[in-house]
């Protein structure tokens, strides 16, 4: 699953890095929890929680049947 999971953040990277920040994967749990860095802008934008869960999570939940949640590192 950790190779499906780094598929799907190149596909959400470009979004990111058009604003200054970028995702680094950390790990991928058996129980679905996927854990990310944000690093860059993303990494101290007070936006960054909606970024991790509107756009990385919600990607992540509906390209890869399994993961339960994203949390950031």
């Amino acid at each position: 699953m950790k190779e499906k999971v780094q598929e799907v953040l190149e596909l959400v990277r470009p979004a990111l890095q058009a604003d200054g920040g970028d995702v680094e994967l950390v790990d991928v749990t058996e129980d679905g929890i996927v854990s990310v860095k944000l690093t860059g802008a993303c990494g101290s934008c007070p936006m960054s929680t909606m970024t991790l869960k509107m756009g990385i999570e919600r990607t992540l939940k509906e390209k890869i049947p399994g993961v339960q949640e994203v949390v950031q590192v």
